[in-house]
């Protein structure tokens, strides 16, 4: 799929390389503060196809805190790799709060990490299921039970969607591991 730039080539890549910044802060962020606590996290991502454990990944002394992940494009996927309900699925779609929150406690469980942080949403650049583009949740479990969250992302093109959810969970995730920052 071609990129699409500002008329001036310019504004849309000076955005985009922000997000990443902000993301990659995010994840030195988190980094820091499970190798103080001994904490590890796992991942489980739809929509964002692995980018969010690839910027977990990128940031330096993430080898003993980030345990991996799974990437569960495919609504039966989930079901059958992170234990999501195949009942709720059928009755909600892949698309709703209550399905991130099953995936970040299934990669919790698979994986044995502390936390499990998921994303699941519609990226574009059409609807699914009757839900528009941008339409997003987030989730982390962990020890305390879960957070879901339903960042608000506008727009249709995918690259934009997955940026900002990858933004959002992340942002999900260090509130949690550092409330009040």
């Amino acid at each position: 799929m071609p990129h699409r730039t500002a008329p001036d080539g310019h504004a849309a890549a000076g955005a985009a390389t922000a997000r990443a910044e902000d993301a990659g802060v995010l994840a030195r962020q988190i980094t820091a503060a499970l190798t103080a606590t001994g904490h590890t996290v796992a991942v489980a991502e739809s929509l964002t196809a692995g980018r969010l454990a690839t910027v977990l990944a990128d940031a330096p002394g993430a080898g003993p805190v980030f345990l991996g992940g799974i990437v569960a494009y495919a609504t039966e996927t989930k079901s059958t790799l992170l234990g999501v309900d195949p009942e709720l699925l059928a009755d909600t779609g892949p698309v709703h709060p209550d399905v991130a929150a099953w995936m970040a406690h299934g990669v919790r469980k698979a994986t044995g990490a502390t936390y499990g942080l998921a994303t699941t949403g519609v990226a574009g650049p059409a609807p699914q299921d009757g839900r528009p583009p941008g339409t997003v949740f987030v989730a982390v479990a962990g020890p305390d039970g879960s957070r879901t969250a339903a960042p608000p992302l506008s727009g249709s093109e995918p690259q934009t969607v997955r940026a900002g959810t990858v933004r959002a969970a992340l942002q999900l995730l260090h509130d949690t591991l550092r409330p009040g920052s």
